[in-house]
């Protein structure tokens, strides 16, 4: 049986090329994103990141091998602290306002803690995406961009530092391991959700590309 990450990036390929060349995507690889749309994205991100620690405790508190959960309690702990002051290296205080979700922040956040009630593993499989497809994305800008002047810079840097790539490793790995001992159908769960958070944060970029508010 070939590894269940495999299968999952595969089942996932054609959404993570449309986020590649997604206009927000280019323009953070460019420098030429316009400040108002990198500020709407970084401040719904905020607000993502105060329910991403809460689902990542979660899973932490379900896995039945310690190593598994350790590694989730640090990705919690350290992770989340690392993304929370790259978004604090760009809101500053006096930018700090009552800012409510988005659409697509709601809704995916909402996916995300709507598998409390799923497997373990499907959920662990949720919160995947969110490692390996801002790791590829991080990797595949450092690598094309020539501007180290841009303001974007650090955003860039974060997602595309070792230390990041090896968590996502490790997350990979942990979803490896739950898979190999899952029955087909939880399986195949875990792939249907990896497979619609991708798509999550496809919406979530161009969301901030539009500007997305709630029309009502």
């Amino acid at each position: 049986m070939s590894k269940w990450s495999k299968e999952a990036w595969t089942a996932a390929a054609s959404i993570y090329a449309q986020i590649i060349d997604l206009p927000f995507v280019r323009g953070l690889a460019d420098g030429s994103l316009s400040h108002e749309r990198f500020m709407h994205y970084i401040t719904q991100d905020s607000l993502y990141i105060g329910e991403y620690f809460r689902v990542l405790s979660h899973i932490a508190s379900r896995l039945g091998t310690s190593s598994h959960a350790a590694d989730f309690v640090a990705f919690a702990a350290d992770g989340v602290a690392v993304e929370k002051a790259l978004h604090e290296s760009y809101i500053s205080l006096s930018d700090r306002k009552e800012t409510a979700m988005s659409p697509a922040c709601m809704l995916y956040t909402s996916i995300l803690k709507a598998q409390s009630y799923a497997p373990v593993e499907v959920e662990a499989a949720a919160v995947l995406p969110c490692f390996w497809v801002y790791q590829r994305v991080g990797e595949t800008i450092y690598n094309a961009c020539t501007d180290r002047t841009s303001p974007y810079k650090a955003w860039i840097d974060t997602y595309a530092d070792p230390a990041f790539k090896a968590s996502t490793q490790r997350a990979i790995d942990i979803c490896d391991e739950l898979a190999q001992t899952a029955s087909p159908e939880t399986r195949a769960a875990m792939t249907d959700i990896f497979v619609l958070c991708t798509k999550m944060e496809w919406l979530f970029w161009e969301s901030a590309w539009n500007l997305e508010k709630w029309k009502i």
